[in-house]
C-alpha cells in the first residue's frame, strides 16, 4: 500500500500539488444501490411518486454534486469535468434501485470522487423523493467500479 498523499511529513493534511502532472484523459464508473420495500419500487416503477420523476431529479442532483464535489470534500481538487452521466436500473427481485455514473475529464487528477459524489447525492435524492412512503429505505454499496487515466493507471472490479 502506498503511502497516503494527503498527509504531509509532520501528519497535517494538505492537498496534494498536482501542478508537475501532465493533464490525460481521465475517466471513473461508480455504482451503489438503494434498497426500499416492494410497494415502493412498484410506486417508481409506475412513476407515481407524489414528488415528481424520481429518476430525472436524482439524474440532476448526482450531475450537480459531481460538479461540485471539491467543495464537499476538503481536499479534492476543484475539476474541469467533461461528462457526467447517471443512470439507473430497478432490480425488483431485490427491490431496489441501482445506481451508476460515469465522470470524464481531462486534467492532472482523477474523477473518481467526482463519480462517487454523483452515485451518493443521487441515493440521497432518491430517499428524499420516496421517504413519504418508506423511511426504511437503505443506501449501500457505493464503491468505484473502473478509473482510467494518470499514473496509477487502470482499476476494475466485477459489479456486485
Amino acid at each position: 500500500m502506498s503511502e497516503l498523499s494527503h498527509i504531509d511529513a509532520e501528519g497535517k493534511a494538505r492537498m496534494v500539488d498536482v501542478s508537475e502532472k501532465p493533464p490525460t484523459h481521465r475517466e471513473a464508473v461508480a455504482c451503489g444501490a438503494v434498497t426500499m420495500s416492494p410497494e415502493t419500487v412498484v410506486l417508481l416503477k409506475e412513476r407515481r411518486v407524489a414528488k415528481g420523476d424520481v429518476f430525472q431529479v436524482a439524474r440532476v442532483a448526482g450531475i450537480m454534486a459531481a460538479k461540485k464535489t471539491s467543495e464537499l470534500i476538503p481536499l479534492c481538487h476543484p475539476l474541469g469535468v467533461t461528462s457526467v452521466s447517471v443512470d439507473f436500473s430497478l432490480d425488483e427481485e431485490g427491490n431496489r434501485v441501482l445506481i451508476e455514473s460515469r465522470v470524464r475529464s481531462v486534467g492532472q487528477t482523477g474523477v473518481e470522487m467526482e463519480a462517487l459524489t454523483a452515485v451518493a447525492v443521487s441515493a440521497l435524492t432518491i430517499y428524499d423523493m420516496c421517504k413519504a412512503v418508506d423511511k426504511g429505505m437503505t443506501i449501500s454499496e457505493i464503491m468505484l467500479l473502473e478509473k482510467r487515466g494518470g499514473r496509477s493507471g487502470e482499476f476494475r472490479r466485477e459489479r456486485p
